[in-house]
C-alpha cells in the first residue's frame, strides 16, 4: 500500500493520480445512510456484507476507489484496510465534482474488473440508474425517477399508474426496493 492512502483526509486514486475528495453534501450522506439501511437490515445473517461510505475499493494498481455504497459477498476480498477486487454492487452518489468520473472511467473500470450491478444516482433528479454487467461493460438497465407531488399532480392517471416506484437489485429477487427509501429525508 502506497504512503498517499495514509492521510487525514479521503483520497483515492484514479487512473494513477491521487484524487482528493470533497466532504459530501448532507443529501448525498442521507442517501448513502439509507441504501446502508436498506441493504443491512436485508443481509442480517446472510454472507454478503453491506458498506456505507468510506471503505476502500482496490481495483488495479493505478485505481484505488471509495464508492458511496458497496456490497461484498466474497469474504475473502475484505482485509482491513480495504476491500480487494471487485464488489458485487457498487453505488455511486452523483456530485458536481465527481459525476464525469462516475459516469466514465470508474464505471469503465468497475465493468472491466467484474463489478455485477452499477448504480449512479442523482440526488438533485431524484434518479436512480441501474448498470448490468456483461461480463466487461455496463449496460443501462433501467432508470428510476422518485416524482415531486407537483409532478405528480401535473400528470394524468395512466401516467401516474405507469410511474415505477419499487425495483429490486439483480443481486436479490426477494428485496424490494422503493424509491421513497432512498430518498427519504432529503432537504429541499
Amino acid at each position: 500500500m502506497s504512503e498517499a492512502y495514509k492521510t487525514d483526509w479521503k483520497e483515492e486514486q484514479i487512473n494513477g493520480k491521487v484524487v482528493a475528495m470533497s466532504p459530501a453534501a448532507s443529501n448525498h450522506n442521507r442517501i448513502s445512510g439509507n441504501l446502508y439501511h436498506i441493504f443491512s437490515n436485508y443481509l442480517r445473517g446472510k454472507t454478503c456484507v453491506p458498506y456505507g461510505d468510506n471503505e476502500a475499493v482496490y481495483l488495479t494498481p493505478e485505481d484505488m476507489f471509495i464508492p458511496d455504497f458497496m456490497i461484498v459477498c466474497d469474504r475473502s476480498k475484505i482485509k482491513h484496510n480495504g476491500v480487494y477486487g471487485p464488489p458485487d454492487l457498487v453505488v455511486e452518489i452523483l456530485s458536481p465534482s465527481t459525476a464525469k468520473n462516475d459516469r466514465i472511467y470508474k464505471k469503465e473500470i468497475y465493468a472491466k474488473c467484474g463489478v455485477l450491478e452499477y448504480w449512479i444516482i442523482s440526488p438533485a433528479e431524484k434518479s436512480v440508474e441501474v448498470y448490468l454487467n456483461t461480463g466487461s461493460e455496463f449496460v443501462l438497465h433501467e432508470v428510476y425517477h422518485a416524482y415531486m407531488d407537483w409532478m405528480l399532480e401535473s400528470m394524468r392517471e395512466e401516467e401516474r399508474k405507469a410511474i415505477v416506484t419499487h425495483f429490486r437489485c439483480s443481486l436479490y429477487d426477494d428485496l424490494d426496493i422503493s424509491l421513497d427509501d432512498i430518498f427519504y429525508d432529503l432537504l429541499p
